[in-house]
């Protein structure tokens, strides 16, 4: 084994990186596209009151979960929503302040918080950067007003360019822009001038993504008419080369980001990795020495949250040996990189053997290749990726 498989062998079977994700669930108004855990505001947000009891909700799952004697410390934070954006830098810092007096942080830890053009101005954006924010995620979607308007959005063009600008004049680390495309009459001339605008704002990372129709949302009810496939096709293919071409680099589905700026948050989710989950309806993910795998979910509603009589957590969730291959690899695979075969097992605590009869049609079928150490996904496979995945599922 050469010297630098070695290391990567001994850095996988060590725990897994933890992170923390801080769901804040308000925003100005509840979009038609969105089925997240966000509720539009009816009165003042109770901004002391929530922070006191994320704090205390994380209280509770180090205690439950042994985590304060560890020596385990946070790889990253992600706050979202919602828009967090409607709190105050104050608020934000003590939250911050609170996290990192309970869990020691990395060196070079990143932390995201969410934010939409309409919440920025450039005193409150700075002051969150001086609270500890070095990531900023910005929920463009469109630069066109009609497309905005369809999309209930509350941001107009000009604020989406001076959010991105003001990144870029406060020397953030990193931001990122999400971009939809596949929009309700969208051409393919008009998602290509949306990701012109995007690019040539040079946000070190890009989230460009599809908008799909989801569930419990008002466009679920009243479907838009959206692009047919062959158009969706089309903008994907001509947004992708354009990426690329403007130095861009894959790196998950949805995922694009100048060298070095990989979002590691995002990316700890994709490997299998732990997390935390903390506020009104998060999730979280954990792994122990004894082989256990949990997930938990914190109450959803922000009333039975805040409910002094009750607990924060809503659930938790053994994870069987048999749904872990299917699990580990759903997250996995959306990935571009290679997958360490030695990461599956140290991640899963399954033997590679467990694995052979599933994986085996999916290399038959063209969707990977397979070396001695790693398992990669192919063009074909990222085509296919449904019926790869289907592969993998555990028999009923």
């Amino acid at each position: 084994m050469a010297d630098s498989e070695f290391m990567e062998l001994c850095h996988l079977l060590s725990p897994p990186p933890l992170s923390l994700y801080i769901h804040i669930p308000w925003c100005v108004q509840k979009c038609p596209y969105c089925d997240f855990n966000s509720h539009a505001l009816k009165s003042e947000i109770p901004e002391q009151i929530y922070i006191d009891a994320l704090l205390d909700d994380l209280d509770q799952d180090l205690q439950d979960y042994n985590l304060l004697s560890s020596s385990r410390k946070l790889h990253s934070v992600f706050i979202g929503g919602g828009t967090p954006s409607l709190f105050s830098a104050e608020a934000i810092q003590q939250l911050l302040n609170g996290v990192q007096a309970r869990l020691p942080f990395e060196e070079g830890i990143e932390i995201t918080m969410e934010a939409n053009p309409g919440t920025i101005e450039s005193e409150r954006f700075q002051a969150y950067v001086t609270a500890g924010v070095n990531r900023i995620s910005i929920g463009v979607q469109s630069f066109e007003a009609e497309k905005l308007e369809k999309l209930g959005r509350i941001h107009g063009r000009q604020e989406a360019i001076h959010a991105a600008e003001l990144a870029h004049k406060i020397g953030l680390n990193s931001f990122n822009l999400d971009l939809m495309h596949g929009l309700p009459g969208q051409t393919v001339a008009e998602a290509m001038a949306d990701l012109d605008q995007a690019i040539a704002l040079a946000p070190p990372h890009l989230s460009w993504y599809q908008l799909t129709i989801e569930p419990n949302t008002l466009f679920y009810s009243r479907p838009p008419r959206l692009p047919d496939d062959d158009r969706l096709w089309e903008i994907y293919e001509q947004g992708h080369q354009k990426l690329i071409s403007a130095g861009y680099k894959q790196y998950e589905t949805s995922g694009y980001s100048k060298p070095g700026y990989q979002c590691k948050h995002n990316l700890n989710y994709w490997r299998y990795g732990d997390y935390l989950g903390i506020g009104c309806g998060a999730h979280g993910k954990l792994s122990f020495d004894d082989g256990r795998i949990i997930r938990t979910t914190k109450v959803k509603h922000p009333k039975g949250y805040l409910n002094l009589l009750k607990r924060f957590r809503d659930s938790e969730v053994p994870v069987p040996e048999v749904d872990r291959p299917f699990e580990f690899f759903m997250n996995r695979f959306r990935l571009t990189e290679a997958c360490p075969k030695a990461e599956f097992v140290a991640r899963t605590g399954l033997t590679e053997d467990r694995i052979l009869p599933l994986i085996e049609p999916n290399i038959s079928q063209g969707y990977l290749r397979e070396t001695a150490t790693h398992w990669q996904v192919t063009e074909k496979g990222k085509l296919f990726l449904n019926d790869l995945l289907e592969n993998l599922m555990p028999d009923e």
